[in-house]
């Protein structure tokens, strides 16, 4: 049976037009080849490339002993066809090298897999790796915006792409059209052109049309790759927001908006599966017609004393011998094709450009003292929504700033720009007077820690997720800090203490919970500048207070910025900043702001009736 509909229905592709990569003009694929062609041919790598030579010695070993098995066969049924006594040496002799034949081609091919196997996956590694650390590499602004569900498949069926071009279309499609010219000169040398002919024309017109249907049958395929992305991209969606979900009651909506999708991948997977029946019963017709057209001929042959037996056998075994490998030519030559389609995709992840990026010149940061400064700080996300105006201040050596203010004035975005997510599209921030864009993303991250707003946490052990912020400290360094966070004790006291496991996104934690381990994690980096953005917006007062006076000791003598809305919080610090609209609009410490009754004061005394 030729074809392969279940092997073909789990070869997927991306949705078109996906907003995560600049839309795909013409696909060229040689491009996506000449891509991969370092993966396989590493010029670092002399282990890999000797792999290579030899799995191409082997194929070369199995081609040719391939096309000597039908001589050898041709030569038995000769002889057989011509004894009449009880001497049966040569037929044997013949008989065992026809099985050693046969056994050798199957060794060879077996040693090519073998040899070949760590240059596949090798590749299949490299590419995956480069890919990660690009991502990585990309700005916030690309993570905002991506599809999670549809980013992890593009990743998933690249690697898997290069896994399937790399076995099929070296070691299959290539060989295959090789063997084909060897058949037909060796059957031009044997008899005479017309064999050659009819078997190079069966072999273009099954190729041919297996791959015009096989073209006609892509749209289905692309069809069912785009609902499935869809229903993928929606399940993930729904099931990350697991709990908005329960909610507000939306089980049924949910399971509508994804049963729409399955219903679309139904639909599109039936035709598909019907049309690959016209692909089978014209592969079976034209295979029968040149088959029989031959067998005509070497009939002709026999009867008339040209050809032997033997001869009418190894021509009938040349083009069956042929058209097995080409069984699977349609699923072959599509998913080929979609493979190298799915690895554009992939590697056009890495022709997205770094938004934020080092310079070539950009040396590590050194923090001696660890003061931040300002400068006629601007910035938007897009030119048409400015977020900050002109922002200065500074956070002095050692000292505690806050930055209070309404939603939406602009707080969390400066702890985005001193982490450099991104960049400041006017003025400067500097550490210790040097300026964050001229060093390099990793110094700079190294000397400041952070306790988000939004604790996300991985779905790893509570002692993981502390350690996180320091993956060489020992035990006792985690659970100390794991105090300090007043987070300890509860721990402690779980069945599986530090082992626990918090769920996705930390989803089996409470949200004080989970900034207590951030806070743990952020104390156990120690880092000279510390950020906390709403830090204890999710504790309760008395855990707050707590906490507040352990960070205060922890934060002694070393740079603290503040981000906060509950202005009880900031009482403490050396300047309060109060942020409107993007801009500063009043700077003081808690009494002087009180005492000139602008925003914040207004802001102080709301929070206190509310309390």
């Amino acid at each position: 049976m030729r074809g392969n509909p279940v092997g073909e229905s789990s070869i997927m592709t991306p949705p078109q037009g996906s907003s995560t990569f600049p839309p795909r003009a013409k696909r060229i694929h040689w491009r996506t080849l000449r891509t991969t062609l370092p993966y396989v041919w590493p010029p670092d790598d002399l282990g890999i490339r000797v792999r290579v030579l030899l799995a191409l010695g082997a194929l070369l070993g199995a081609k040719i002993t391939n096309v000597y098995v039908p001589i050898i066969y041709r030569d038995v049924v000769d002889v057989l066809d011509g004894l009449t006594s009880t001497v049966i040496v040569l037929p044997l002799a013949l008989l065992l090298g026809y099985g050693g034949a046969r056994v050798l081609a199957v060794a060879f091919e077996q040693l090519r897999e073998a040899l070949f196997a760590r240059v596949t996956y090798r590749a299949m590694r490299r590419s995956a790796m480069n890919v990660f650390n690009h991502l990585h590499a990309l700005s916030l602004r690309f993570h905002l915006e991506r599809r999670t569900g549809g980013l992890s498949r593009v990743i998933e069926r690249g690697v898997k792409g290069i896994e399937f071009v790399l076995s099929f279309a070296i070691f299959n499609i290539i060989p295959t059209i090789l063997e084909i010219l060897i058949v037909c000169g060796i059957l031009w040398n044997l008899f005479d052109f017309r064999y050659a002919i009819v078997t190079f024309v069966t072999i273009g017109l099954y190729i041919a049309y297996t791959l015009v249907v096989t073209e006609w049958r892509i749209k289905f395929r692309r069809m069912m790759n785009e609902r499935d992305s869809d229903a993928n991209t929606k399940a993930i969606d729904s099931l990350l927001n697991y709990e908005t979900v329960k909610y507000f009651g939306n089980e049924i909506h949910e399971e509508k908006r994804f049963d729409a999708s399955l219903k679309g991948y139904e639909d599109a997977a039936v035709f598909s599966t019907v049309s690959l029946s016209a692909v089978n019963v014209g592969q079976g017709a034209i295979i029968s017609v040149g088959l029989v057209v031959l067998m005509i001929m070497a009939g002709e042959g026999v009867a008339t004393g040209e050809m032997t037996l033997g001869d009418f056998v190894l021509v009938n075994t040349y083009l069956i011998q042929l058209y097995l490998p080409l069984n699977f030519l349609g699923y072959v030559y599509r998913t080929i094709r979609q493979s190298l389609t799915d690895m554009e995709d992939m590697f056009g992840i890495l022709t997205v450009p770094l938004e934020v990026d080092d310079k070539n010149e950009a040396r590590p940061l050194k923090v001696a003292h660890g003061e931040v400064a300002f400068e006629d700080v601007n910035f938007s996300y897009e030119e048409r929504r400015s977020i900050l105006h002109d922002v200065s201040f500074s956070v002095p050596s050692g000292k505690t700033v806050a930055i209070v203010g309404p939603s939406g004035a602009g707080k969390s975005t400066i702890s985005r720009l001193l982490f450099r997510f991104y960049d400041v599209t006017g003025g400067t921030i500097r550490i210790d007077g040097q300026d964050i864009r001229d060093m390099t993303q990793s110094s700079l991250r190294d000397a400041i820690g952070i306790v988000p707003q939004d604790t996300v946490l991985f779905n790893d052990t509570i002692y993981y997720n502390i350690a996180y912020g320091r993956t060489d400290a020992t035990v006792e360094e985690v659970e100390a800090a794991a105090k300090l966070s007043r987070i300890h004790d509860f721990v402690r006291d779980l069945p599986d203490g530090y082992e626990s496991v918090v769920g996705e996104r930390g989803l089996k934690l409470s949200g004080g919970e989970k900034q207590r381990v951030a806070i743990a994690r952020m104390i156990l980096k120690q880092p000279l500048i510390m950020l906390f953005d709403e830090a204890t917006s999710a504790l309760d007062t008395h855990t707050e207070r707590e906490i507040q006076e352990s960070l205060r000791e922890v934060s002694r003598d070393r740079t603290t910025l503040i981000i906060a809305h509950r202005l009880s919080t900031v009482v403490h610090a050396n300047e309060i900043i109060v942020l409107d609209q993007g801009a500063v609009v009043e700077r003081g410490t808690h009494t002087q702001l009180l005492a000139d009754n602008g925003r914040y004061a207004r802001m102080w005394h709301q929070q206190q009736e509310g309390g």
